[in-house]
């Protein structure tokens, strides 16, 4: 199946919110608890305000996942920093999109003059850990047992990417 990465649209928010909710009921990759709503999609958008926000598409035009850089933090100072974001459908993962998110994201970054890209994933979130160290991240932070879910602590895990 082939995928196509295109900018973030408004129509879109349901699909991301859909595929979003799918990680917070399932998994531990998701932070929140309950489902989120519309207002997330907002936050997202704003986030990523200035920064490449993208959704994937299938060859049906199905949105299977999404991708964003935001700021690492609001000081100018820290400009060369950027998080990394990314969802996707559960059914389209191992599929490469993963990596085609990537790839498209620290492109962007190189040209935004951002040089140092950090993922913050739960500790109980092996595939993405594994994803990242593939991909060149290391652990550069772990924050120990600052979140609780479905009754199992975990750790926020730092993983950084120098471009």
């Amino acid at each position: 199946m082939q995928y196509h990465i295109r900018p973030v649209l408004d129509i879109d928010a349901s699909s991301i919110i859909e595929i979003f909710n799918c990680y917070v009921e399932n998994t531990f990759a998701a932070f929140p608890d309950k489902e989120v709503g519309l207002e997330f999609y907002n936050t997202l958008k704003n986030l990523a305000s200035g920064y490449p926000f993208y959704v994937s598409e299938s060859e049906s035009r199905e949105v299977v996942g999404f991708a964003l850089l935001r700021p690492y933090h609001r000081a100018a100072t820290c400009q060369r920093s950027a998080e990394i974001t990314y969802f996707l459908e559960p059914s389209h993962t191992g599929r490469g999109i993963g990596a085609m998110f990537l790839e498209r994201l620290l492109n962007d970054a190189s040209h935004k003059g951002i040089d140092n890209i950090l993922a913050c994933i739960s500790s109980l979130n092996e595939r993405s850990i594994d994803f990242h160290h593939k991909h060149g991240f290391v652990e550069c932070g772990r924050f120990r047992r600052v979140g609780a879910k479905c009754g199992r602590d975990f750790d926020m895990v730092w993983m950084q990417k120098l471009l």
